[in-house]
């Protein structure tokens, strides 16, 4: 028996170590089989998964700092009450919208940019546009430098009562709301108003300087700047304290003048603000002062006055045109949007300083 167990055994050797290769192999097919399992699942149970996680994060971050996120929730609540929220009407731009059935049920337009159509074929169009550029490259250039040179100035004042004067002064214009602002201009332009009797004085002619349609831009620009340039000058005069001391002491241990420590060491310090700054004023080029420029507007100047903001509301309010009025207005901020992008895109290549 044990002579035919050897020849068997003789006939058929086993090689030595194959019970550890046939486990490692039984153990290499069960990963092969649990990686093609994962690989089989969805990529949407996949992405699904991620998703939990990181809102799973996010509630694990508010709940640890409550305090913080509760400081920014009525941030948050305005503008999505007030900024996003109504971006469901949007819809009406490309619909024939009838206030009776509603944003849902109104019918769609034919084509769906009828009304973005009807705008830049109409006689108005490029009185509109032109105003509406015009009036605001025009504001940009009078009222963005003016607050620099300010706080720049402000900033070179030793005396520190005189430097708080001199801010509460240039300040407080920009709490005067625009009807009461818009009044004290019409006070001081009339026919007997104050610039008219000072010029009699010399000997001048009574203006109605309201009435030019030469003097509107200029009245709307400079009366802006007076009110909104200490407020604006605030975020610049910020920056400048962050500006080391010892800087300005090497410059003048090198010879500077003062001319020449204001350009070699507070403009390039304050330039990222600047340039962030100037981001946003372009991005909002179209949005100018509704309000301001509708209670300016007479018979006589209208045809320099009439802006995409004041057209629109003339459309929509007066006339209840509500399509067209929401399509003027999609068009207006299509063009900001597009100027803040470009505008920032640009910023970002040249000066690495950008919104994003």
């Amino acid at each position: 028996m044990n002579g035919i167990l050897k020849k068997e055994k003789a006939r058929f050797p086993q090689k030595a170590g194959s019970p550890q290769k046939v486990i490692s192999h039984q153990k290499a097919m069960s990963s092969q089989k649990t990686l093609g399992k994962d690989e089989g699942r969805s990529l949407k149970e996949r992405g699904g998964e991620r998703r939990r996680r990181r809102w799973a994060k996010l509630w694990l971050r508010i709940r640890r700092n409550w305090v913080l996120y509760l400081f920014i929730l009525p941030a948050f609540l305005y503008f999505l009450i007030f900024a996003y929220v109504p971006m469901y009407g949007i819809q009406i731009a490309f619909k024939d919208f009838v206030a009776t059935k509603g944003f849902v049920d109104s019918p769609w337009a034919d084509p769906i940019w009828k009304h973005f159509k009807t705008f830049f074929s109409s006689v108005y169009f490029m009185d509109v546009f032109k105003n509406t550029i015009g009036l605001s490259l025009y504001y940009i250039l009078a009222s963005f430098p003016v607050p620099i040179i300010l706080a720049l100035m402000v900033n070179e004042v030793k005396n520190t009562k005189f430097k708080k004067l001199v801010q509460n002064f240039t300040y407080m214009p920009y709490f005067i709301s625009t009807v009461v602002l818009v009044g004290m201009v019409q006070l001081f332009l009339a026919k007997t108003g104050l610039f008219n009797q000072i010029g009699a004085l010399f000997g001048a002619e009574p203006k109605l300087f309201l009435q030019k349609d030469g003097l509107f831009n200029d009245i709307y620009v400079w009366s802006g700047v007076w009110q909104v340039s200490g407020y604006s000058a605030v975020i610049y005069i910020a920056a400048l304290t962050g500006v080391s001391p010892e800087l300005h002491e090497a410059a003048i241990m090198d010879g500077a003048t003062k001319l020449q420590r204001i350009r070699h060491v507070n403009l390039p310090a304050i330039m990222p603000t600047i340039v962030t700054m100037l981001i946003m004023s372009v991005g909002g080029i179209m949005n100018l002062s509704f309000e301001k420029v509708l209670l300016m507007q007479t018979d006589s100047n209208l045809m320099v006055s009439e802006v995409i903001s004041t057209y629109v509301y003339k459309l929509g309010i007066q006339k209840a045109q509500f399509s067209l009025s929401s399509a003027v207005g999609l068009f207006n901020n299509l063009i900001n949007v597009t100027l803040l992008i470009i505008v920032n895109k640009i910023s970002a290549k040249i000066s690495d300083t950008s919104l994003w």
